[in-house]
């Protein structure tokens, strides 16, 4: 492949991977506090039809960001609820937030599909969009991708030097000794998986707001679900998300280009490719060491702790 179609191949693959970078770091955190959470596909689409309709109504392309992200937390909320309040399964119960999100979404914009809404365009970095290579592949996109270079850096700086990061790591490593340090270890779950689902409200709103601009159902397509087995395979590190998700986005964005561009593969088989590749993941995270997961990922703790 040459390099005048290599370019615009890694180009999309960064704007194809910023949902899934967005998402991947909300359940990364949501994890990090020792709760799992697989309701992320619903919390997407509910975080996509939310800046749909805030930017559609009010024309205000940040608010609507802003509002999807609250939509992502309060969706998640509901997991908090049955899962820190009422000690429901936590897998049974994101498997539910899926379905009630992706339901619910899919019912509120099906007489919306095919219209637009304001959103983002690409806006060139002066300076650095002309670099030869790396300028038109990182640097002539829109201000949410320019946005997601930085949250990873944010996350992994906050689990790491801050007070509140390391506190919420240890939650989700061993409760009861964070427990007897004088933490309240019920209210940093709560803070992980609201903060994880404000995240994840910001992955579907860039489906609506910057990737197509207008509404159609499922638009998440599957999305949530890459992003679930992109935590195991980028080790629960936030660094480690970027690659995975923009490996995820070229294989999006080569499956496009392979079927507009007439190929003989059956076009099953190429929607199958970004699929397939979450499976051989998934295979190369069990088969990796040093893959360890938080210690107390998805065991329930008591409402009083």
């Amino acid at each position: 492949m040459n390099t005048e179609l290599l370019i615009p191949l890694l180009a999309a693959a960064v704007v194809s991977g910023t949902p899934i970078l967005y998402a991947t770091l909300g359940e990364i955190i949501t994890e990090k506090s020792g709760v799992l959470n697989l309701g992320v596909e619903g919390a997407m689409m509910m975080g996509c039809f939310t800046a749909f309709i805030t930017a559609k109504l009010t024309g205000q392309p940040w608010l609507a960001f802003f509002a999807a992200g609250l939509a992502g937390l309060l969706t998640a909320s509901l997991h908090g609820v049955i899962c820190l309040v009422f000690q429901g399964n936590q897998v049974v119960s994101g498997l539910a937030l899926t379905i009630f999100g992706a339901g619910l979404a899919n019912y509120l914009g099906t007489p919306y599909i095919g219209l637009a809404a304001p959103g983002f365009s690409p806006v060139p970095i002066p300076g650095l969009a002309h670099i030869p290579v790396l300028g038109p592949i990182l640097f002539n996109h829109d201000p949410l991708v320019y946005l997601s270079y930085l949250a990873p850096f944010a996350v992994g700086i906050f689990f790491r030097h801050s007070r509140f990061g390391l506190s919420l790591r240890s939650v989700g490593e061993f409760p009861a000794a964070a427990l007897a340090a004088g933490l309240n270890a019920t209210a940093y779950r709560w803070a992980g998986i609201l903060a994880g689902g404000f995240f994840m409200g910001l992955g579907g709103a860039y489906l609506s707001l910057a990737y197509t601009h207008l509404w159609t159902n499922n638009l998440t397509a599957g999305r949530g679900w890459i992003a679930v087995a992109l935590v195991i395979f980028a080790f629960w590190r936030p660094g480690r998300a970027v690659f995975g998700a923009y490996l995820f986005g070229g294989i999006m964005a080569l499956q496009l280009r392979l079927q507009a561009g007439g190929t003989s593969l059956p076009s099953s088989l190429l929607l199958m490719l970004p699929y397939a590749l979450t499976v051989a993941v998934l295979l190369f995270s069990c088969w990796r060491q040093g893959t360890r997961a938080p210690a107390n990922l998805g065991v329930n703790i008591e409402p009083s702790s």
